[in-house]
């Protein structure tokens, strides 16, 4: 059952004067999705973009807007970023008194659902609901802030969970984010994730050349 590598780029490590152009960017460079971290500056400690900001680049790419909700209390968001043309909808479980009632409004909605765990966070959070959602969001970083180290202690995090998603024979998918780069990204494969969230190597590396960014990530083994 091994799932094809998908890499979202994080527009976290754009350069917000032109966003516009660098999603258009992205989607020409091969990325499978777009990945958007929504912080609110209670949840995690940092503000980033809103509703409105996703609405305004939605209509430049049909790429899958990989939206990621780092804001409590979660329930009262979920609308406007639905109407802003988010795909998948992924949450952290202490930002809502129900994670079942949360999984239900964004399903009600018709879009995909995702379950984050910070690297502190326990699998047991989410192991009772993998029946029931997309993708576990595995944090490689403490939430808030771009450009932080990757922590390899979540990797058996990560091994763990894919052996219950395999020995379950779910559709569930791993998506791992925080400090993805050249090398960390192997083991990660190895561990069971198949989608790549990535920023800083993705706009930086190789001169910011994100096709080749984008091809080095998807088939390093």
């Amino acid at each position: 059952m091994i799932k094809p590598i998908k890499i979202s780029p994080s527009i976290l490590s754009a350069n917000f004067s032109k966003l516009g152009e660098e999603v258009i960017a992205l989607e020409k460079a091969g990325a499978d999705f777009i990945h958007i971290d929504v912080m609110d500056g209670h949840f995690v400690p940092n503000l980033t973009i809103g509703p409105d900001v996703i609405k305004r680049i939605r209509p430049l790419t049909k790429k899958i807007f990989d939206v990621h909700l780092m804001i409590a209390p979660v329930d009262n968001f979920i609308k406007d970023f639905v109407n802003a043309g988010a795909d998948i909808i992924t949450f952290h479980p202490e930002a809502t008194p129900n994670v079942s009632n949360t999984i239900n409004l964004i399903k009600k909605e018709g879009k995909k659902v995702g379950i984050s765990l910070k690297p502190k966070s326990s699998i047991g959070l989410v192991e009772k609901h993998l029946e029931e959602i997309d993708l576990v969001l595995i944090m490689s970083v403490e939430p808030g802030f771009a450009g932080q180290k990757f922590m390899p202690e979540v990797l058996d995090k990560t091994k763990k969970l894919w052996e219950i998603i395999k020995k379950k024979n779910l559709k569930t998918e791993i998506e791992i984010d925080g400090g993805i780069n050249f090398e960390n990204c192997v083991e990660a494969k190895k561990a069971g994730a198949n989608i790549l969230v990535s920023g800083s190597t993705i706009f930086k590396e190789n001169n910011g050349d994100l096709k080749k960014n984008i091809g080095i990530l998807k088939t390093s083994k």
